[in-house]
């Protein structure tokens, strides 16, 4: 009932137009409002809530970035403290096609931040044997789609390092291979995938999405200086201007392997990560609002492989509903592992199916772009439905 109430449909008008079928931000919507990056209680919009969150004194600094310059700093901090980390990748040496490295190679030197031709597979091998041999490589692929030419040094090279190397001890940890990946609305076939779920059926690497700026740069800091696995750093380039906040002046590091809560709650658990966590805040705030007494517990994966099954099963214990949000497709994606795994750890206790809100099994084309991603509505009519069940 509730998936067509606000389904908007599609009227000729007297001409042989046709009118646009919004999946997103119709000026006239009620709920698939534009996200207010100004408003939304993702971002850390005040000294006061960026201390807290990271138990900083008032003596320590923090500064006001966007998601592009929280990347620049991690990588700066890393390359400040360990002279074996180096940047490298198609135009870094220029600052990056989203300007992350910019001010990098003058700082650091042509021969820490430099370009690489164009070929990822090539930027991943090198990537691997810099790594092997001691250094700590960042390698930056320009956009997730052109990552998969480098699939093959990823998974059979880099992934299997350590389980080749048995007792010897080697690995190539310090590894960390950053793209910018997910949907603008106008990237179509070649700048708008997000494969993240082709990453988590390989053991052996870990694959990490931040959802802002202060989380990219800890998470980033950790990837570098601190994980023994070769890291698979994704960046929601859609955030990357739009998201701003308090950032730590000072590096920082967060962990790898560990979930975080967002806002608890006892009724129903929506999971997701990166960019589609600020649709899920504003279709609770939304259903919040309408149903009083609800209480919707939010959750940030951060870390998309390995998972933190412990919170979530926690947290789907306790409410008995959950709802899983991504914008790579739905078949084999993330939210059908997570979904197994809750209906495993915690069947006794679900009150309603698992859903899953995802990109739908096509490629992106242009001019439907915004019709494949999750929107605030279909979100919206996927918790109402668990909580209707």
């Amino acid at each position: 009932m509730w998936s067509n109430r606000f389904r908007p449909t599609c009227q000729l008008t007297s001409k042989p137009t046709l009118r646009r079928c919004y999946a997103s931000q119709a000026p006239s919507a009620r709920i698939n409002r534009k996200v207010d990056f100004e408003k939304t209680p993702i971002l850390l919009k005040t000294e006061k809530a960026a201390r807290s969150a990271y138990g900083l004194g008032s003596e320590q600094g923090l500064e006001w970035q966007n998601l592009t310059q929280a990347v620049c700093s991690a990588m700066s901090h890393a390359m400040k403290k360990d002279d074996s980390v180096i940047l490298f990748g198609e135009d870094v040496a220029f600052g990056g096609v989203f300007r992350c490295s910019k001010g990098l190679a003058d700082e650091f030197g042509a021969s820490r931040v430099f370009n690489s031709p164009l070929t990822e597979q090539g930027i991943a091998g090198f990537g691997i044997g810099c790594a092997a041999q001691g250094m700590k490589p960042i390698a930056e692929i320009q956009f997730a789609d052109y990552v998969f030419p480098a699939f093959d040094q990823i998974v059979n090279e880099a992934a299997k390092f350590r389980y080749r190397e048995g007792g010897t001890g080697q690995h190539c940890g310090g590894l960390v291979i950053r793209m910018p990946c997910g949907s603008v609305g106008h990237g179509a076939l070649y700048h708008s995938q997000s494969p993240e779920s082709l990453f988590t059926h390989v053991p052996g690497v870990r694959v990490v999405m931040p959802r802002s700026p202060s989380q990219a740069k800890g998470l980033l800091i950790s990837s570098v200086l601190e994980c023994n696995d070769p890291v698979i750093f994704m960046e929601p380039k859609t955030l990357y201007r739009a998201a701003e906040e308090f950032v730590p002046t000072e590096g920082f590091s967060l962990p790898l392997d560990k979930a975080e809560i967002l806002k608890e709650g006892n009724d129903l658990t929506v999971i997701s990560y990166g960019q589609p966590l600020y649709l899920c805040s504003e279709a609770i705030r939304t259903l919040e609002k309408e149903i009083k007494g609800l209480n919707i517990e939010l959750i940030d994966l951060r870390a998309i492989y390995p998972w933190d099954r412990e919170t979530i099963m926690k947290s789907v214990n306790k409410t008995g509903r959950a709802v899983i949000v991504h914008e790579s497709m739905m078949n084999a994606g993330v939210g059908a592992e997570m979904a197994a795994s809750i209906q495993e750890g915690a069947f006794l206790r679900l009150e309603a199916p698992v859903a899953r809100v995802a990109g739908w099994d096509v490629h992106p084309g242009l001019i439907f772009e915004k019709y494949n991603i999750p929107d605030i509505v279909r979100i919206y009519d996927a918790m109402k439905r668990t909580l209707n069940y």
